[in-house]
């Protein structure tokens, strides 16, 4: 065989089967594709937008008008129309409004810029075109439109959460909850490293509680946890609070599966049983001679645990959230331990009060018909939660986003 022939072969056995398509029947393609995807979202876009209801497989309903949700509910394949989904996520990721906004306009824009491509207009030039009226509108709106976040009042900050939840299903009690949620960004006003004003949303805590209308929902000072002490005999409330977040579980320390210790005494069985009682006991003694009155962890803890913990009168929390967890961390300025092993110390066990985390009070306060760990005056940052109430899941879930 020839060098030709064999680079033919290997070109052969290298290809793919199918199709391949491209100009502008492709082009056409993609934009009748993104106009499905916006028709399914125009209806629900402004104040008299209507909700969607969406069944999955298994049955569960989901009411929403958020063009996020819906969009991250379907089954999408196609490439463009997946890159519109990211963009919905990206917006309320980055924003938290203007989910449908974004897909509407996004396919009006393929939609035009088509149109031109069909006029023997090539691509890249639409592109240019559409990349320099970018750079114009945001020089536009810098120059004309855009002013600072300080000098707004209050007034202006009522009207934008009016503007936001107009077309949502709080639209019933704008007032009550445009009020509520201005306070709470407001709350968590903090000044940067290079002295400008920031407002962190993710200090802002969302309790979900069944019950009540939607107007009973409320504003509360501190980091609201939803969980409760591990149990009833820690105290309620503790002052000065010195909080030890932890990742790893504070039950008796078990065997791993596939282990086999073979004893030739049995009585070396009872001591086999006490070391492992021992190791936990041990663990929560460094905690406590640290100043840990307070220790939140994401996994659990047991009743030998508990008696130690109360003993101490230290509050003891566990199957919390790990990004409530980081939130609490953020605010406080604890840092979150998955083992107590220290490299200093060749692996042996310690805590280090660097790691804990201060606030003014950590107390149970009881919601609805469920009681909740509220952190208050953290050493970072302020935190607020927003306790929502509501008939049911279904409701308190659209209320939340």
């Amino acid at each position: 065989f020839s060098f030709s022939t064999l680079c033919i072969m290997s070109q052969r056995a290298l290809a793919l089967d199918g199709k391949r398509k491209s100009g502008q029947p492709v082009r056409t393609e993609l934009v009748q594709t993104v106009q499905v995807l916006s028709n399914i979202l125009k209806s629900s876009l402004g104040p008299v937008g209507l909700d969607k209801m969406l069944v999955d497989d298994i049955g569960d309903i989901l009411v929403t008008n958020d063009g996020a949700t819906i969009l991250s509910r379907l089954e999408v394949e196609h490439p463009a129309a997946k890159m519109l989904v990211d963009l919905s996520k990206l917006q309320d990721d980055e924003v938290g409004d203007g989910t449908t906004s974004v897909v509407l306009l996004a396919s009006e824009l393929l939609k035009r810029a088509n149109t031109i491509t069909q006029h023997k207009i090539h691509p890249t030039n639409v592109i240019a075109g559409y990349k320099l009226a970018c750079r114009e509108s945001i020089k536009y709106i810098k120059d004309n439109l855009a002013i600072k976040t300080s000098s707004l009042g209050a007034d202006a900050l009522m009207n934008i959460a009016r503007t936001s939840m107009s077309s949502k299903i709080l639209s019933s009690d704008i007032e009550h909850f445009s009020k509520i949620c201005t306070e709470a960004v407001l709350s968590v006003k903090t000044v940067n490293d290079i002295g400008d004003y920031v407002y962190p949303v993710k200090a802002i805590s969302i309790l979900k509680q069944h019950g009540k209308s939607a107007h009973e929902s409320q504003l509360v000072d501190g980091f609201a946890l939803n969980c409760t002490r591990a149990s009833q005999a820690m105290p309620s409330s503790v002052a000065n609070a010195k909080i030890a977040l932890l990742d790893f579980d504070l039950r008796v320390t078990k065997l791993k599966l596939g282990i086999q210790i073979i004893v030739s005494d049995p009585k070396e069985l009872e001591a086999i049983r006490r070391r492992e009682v021992d190791v936990t006991k041990e663990r929560i003694q460094k905690i406590i001679a640290a100043g840990a009155n307070v220790i939140l962890t994401t996994k659990g803890i047991d009743d030998v645990c508990m008696k130690y913990m109360v003993e101490a009168g230290v509050i003891g929390v566990r199957r919390c959230k790990k990004d409530d967890l980081k939130r609490i961390a953020k605010a406080t300025g604890g840092t979150i331990l998955v083992s107590l092993a220290s490299i200093e110390q060749d692996g042996e066990e310690m805590y280090d009060a660097a790691n804990l985390g201060t606030a003014d009070s950590v107390q149970e306060e009881r919601f609805a018909d469920d009681e909740c760990i509220l952190i208050k005056g953290g050493a970072k940052h302020t935190q607020s939660s927003i306790v929502l109430r509501g008939a049911n899941s279904f409701m308190l879930d659209e209320m939340e986003r």
